[in-house]
């Protein structure tokens, strides 16, 4: 499985892309759209230490059974000391932790980080309330559209759901850019039915694409 960083999700060209959709969307709102990518959305301690514990035991088994005929007295030793070296790995390796991490799990987590980033990146301070997150984890490989108060007055989250599995499902098939581009006109389209645009209406958001 392929590793990539958020900082290197998307191109260059994609993210001109974006940011010009995102300005092209909120021409015709009052709200405001913005993207984020994150590496994982926890880091998932439990997931290191069941991989290095089973891990760890499964090669200072073979370790024992090869080089010191079984002996009981190798094969605690070695465990620990696999285990603190396989826990490592998983550490190093985050795509590893994704087997010993329950589907529940990620859903939640991924929508506790979505919040915590609204409200990090400041996205609960628009004027009338208009904030729309874009969220993607790619860990988890899991995508959050989170909307502020304002949006939810006329705009349920089950709709946000919807768009972000089409983007979930555009990931999926290679075609991230696209898919995102595609669910923030749509969202735009949402927006511009409830909240159109007003004389005097400001950027209020930065249209580059975050990444942590």
């Amino acid at each position: 499985m392929k590793i990539v960083k958020a900082d290197k999700f998307f191109t260059e060209e994609e993210r001109k892309h974006i940011k010009e959709t995102t300005k092209n969307v909120e021409s015709g709102t009052i709200g405001e759209l913005a993207v984020m990518v994150v590496d994982s959305s926890d880091r998932y301690i439990e997931a290191e230490i069941i991989g290095g514990v089973l891990l760890g035991s499964l090669l200072s088994l073979i370790a024992t059974i090869s080089y010191f005929h079984s002996s009981i007295w190798a094969y605690i030793p070695l465990s620990f000391i696999f285990f603190f070296l396989s826990r490592f790995i998983f550490k190093k390796v985050p795509v590893l932790k994704t087997v010993f991490i329950g589907i529940k799990r990620k859903e939640d987590t991924v929508k506790q980080r979505a919040v915590r980033a609204f409200y990090e990146k400041g996205l609960y301070k628009t004027k009338k309330n208009t904030g729309v997150l874009f969220f993607l984890s790619l860990l988890e490989r899991k995508v959050w559209v989170l909307a502020d108060k304002g949006i939810y007055e006329k705009i349920e989250q089950e709709t946000l759901n919807k768009l972000a599995k089409n983007v979930s499902q555009g990931i999926r098939d290679g075609r991230a850019c696209d898919a995102l581009c595609e669910a923030m006109k749509e969202a735009g389209g949402l927006l511009a039915g409830h909240f159109p645009v007003t004389p005097g209406d400001i950027d209020e958001l930065s249209d580059d694409v975050m990444t942590e």
